[in-house]
């Protein structure tokens, strides 16, 4: 997420790690990469180790906000989203470290839901030869092979998440990927994470 709400100006990206425990979502850690806005949150997260809190606790915290300052959702209180959509399956996720175990012999479907646009300018991460843009997910459906789990990525893990939710929702074993293409794209590379729209599109 943005530092601040996505239409006031001047908003700068932050990537949140966040680690919970297995089962009760309790806050175990966090750790914050960006620029401004990072050492409230952290403060926020501190708070809630200290006080014993879940990730169910984080979604409901009632922060401060200001355009300038903060969006009505927090980044801690999205953090608490997705950790509760963990917790309680509504989500899966997978990682990074099992890219390179995912079958290539057509037994799962590896989806990529960015735009045409996107992939031309960013590229493809391997093996995802399947390219639907999730506005179009729902029209196309009959075109993601059924009884076959997906694996799903876009740009910042958002449209992924939205995707996740309309295969589960036609009956599909699907699997979100944790940081999407940008995290994806700068292990890779080894360069700098770039930002990301409110909408999950690149900056």
């Amino acid at each position: 997420p943005d530092d601040h709400a996505g239409y006031y100006p001047g908003g700068e990206t932050m990537t949140i790690k966040a680690l919970f425990e297995k089962g009760t979502g309790k806050i175990l850690g966090a750790q914050i990469v960006g620029g401004k806005g990072v050492d409230k949150r952290i403060d926020v997260f501190a708070t809630a180790i200290f006080a014993g809190m879940t990730g169910s606790d984080l979604k409901d915290l009632d922060l401060a906000y200001a355009p300038p300052f903060s969006s009505a959702k927090d980044p801690v209180n999205m953090a608490g989203f997705m950790i509760e959509n963990i917790v309680t399956g509504k989500v899966k996720q997978f990682y990074l470290k099992d890219l390179p175990a995912l079958p290539r012999d057509g037994s799962v479907t590896l989806l990529d839901v960015r735009t045409p646009e996107e992939l031309v300018e960013d590229g493809y991460p391997e093996g995802f030869s399947l390219n639907i843009p999730v506005d179009e997910l729902r029209e196309r459906i009959s075109e993601v092979p059924a009884g076959k789990p997906v694996y799903v990525m876009c740009y910042s893990g958002l449209r992924s998440y939205v995707a996740n939710r309309i295969l589960a929702q036609n009956g599909f074993d699907s699997y979100n990927f944790t940081g999407g293409f940008r995290f994806y794209a700068s292990v890779l590379s080894e360069m700098p994470m770039p930002g990301a729209h409110p909408c999950g599109l690149p900056k």
